[in-house]
């Protein structure tokens, strides 16, 4: 498929294998296990990728021989799963990086005015890491992505990456155009997104196609899952606020 012009900061693995295994998910035949195993192992490789080019400190090391000069990973990584869809890519980073933070942020889109409502967030107060992976297997119109930089470039995350299996012109352009300095790592480029907001060709809802929830255009974008658990969320802090007691006399 033929990619439009891209930004410097986009990366679009040529890998093999990545080509193999994304045309697998994007099959209708493929069914919920398959689909989460191939998420895992495509965001495997794609995290392989997006750390290419982190820092090294020097380390010795003593091997069964001798002492020699080896290295060591310099920044500590934060893995930033974007609910809910981002959850199937946490397992295969934390085989590349098994010391890595995990922090969650949540959000949704509001339809009355298109925007990223944030319903979700487990960030302490100050940065614990110097570089933050945003997970989210969709980068379709960049809204939420943007909005994931904004929350973490104000927590003081030095440096993020966006690694995605399939993107959007549309997504691309809304991310680089507000963060230019956030590279983005994904397995492909697609052609644009539709009316109803999916990604085409695309592979239809990664989220419903994970967790097997997919039940018809209740489970659109705009429409379910990530709604659905946002308004899960907002009961639930409501029913857990303490209630005010009355004075001591």
């Amino acid at each position: 498929m033929p990619e439009p012009s891209l930004p410097p900061n986009v990366h679009v693995s040529r890998h093999p294998l990545v080509v193999h295994k994304l045309s697998l998910l994007r099959d209708t035949a493929t069914d919920t296990k398959q689909f989460r195993e191939l998420v895992r192992e495509l965001s495997w490789l794609l995290g392989y990728e997006a750390m290419a080019d982190l820092d090294t400190i020097a380390s010795d090391v003593t091997t069964p021989l001798e002492r020699m000069s080896g290295a060591r990973l310099g920044p500590k990584v934060g893995l930033v799963p974007v609910l809910r869809a981002g959850l199937g890519m946490v397992d295969a980073m934390l085989e590349l990086l098994p010391a890595a933070q995990v922090w969650h942020i949540g959000l949704y889109r509001d339809e009355r005015t298109l925007k990223p409502v944030e319903y979700y967030n487990k960030l302490p107060d100050a940065a614990t890491v110097q570089v933050c992976l945003i997970l989210d297997p969709m980068l379709a119109t960049g809204g939420s992505a943007a909005a994931t930089v904004d929350i973490l470039k104000a927590w003081g995350a030095a440096r993020i990456k966006q690694v995605s299996l399939i993107a959007a012109p549309e997504g691309i352009t809304t991310l680089s155009s507000a963060h230019p300095d956030v590279d983005i790592h994904v397995a492909a480029v697609d052609r644009e997104l539709n009316q109803r907001g999916y990604i085409v060709p695309g592979l239809g809802d990664a989220g419903d196609r994970q967790f097997g929830t997919f039940a018809g255009p209740a489970s659109e974008p705009g429409h379910g899952s990530d709604e659905e658990t946002a308004e899960v969320v907002r009961r639930l802090q409501q029913r857990n606020v303490p209630k005010e007691r009355p004075p001591v006399r």
